[in-house]
């Protein structure tokens, strides 16, 4: 199965667990945190992998590919 592929656009907010950042509902899962941080303005596309295994109980992880900031 192909894991979907997502572009979404949005304020990051923080998970309820330290170091856990969240998009539109999706944990984001790897990427440049010096970009992906919480309150950061961005446009994130990713592959959706809903049975991956986190700490962060909550979000659908979403593994990031690319990052940019959403006022560009």
């Amino acid at each position: 199965m192909t894991a979907k592929v997502r572009t979404l656009t949005g304020t990051v907010t923080a998970g309820a667990e330290h170091q856990c950042l969240l998009l539109e509902g999706y944990l984001l899962v790897g990427g440049d945190r010096a970009v992906i941080r919480a309150g950061a303005r961005l446009t994130v596309t990713g592959r959706v992998v809903p049975d991956l295994v986190t700490t962060c109980q909550q979000g659908i992880p979403l593994v990031v590919t690319s990052v940019r900031s959403a006022t560009e």
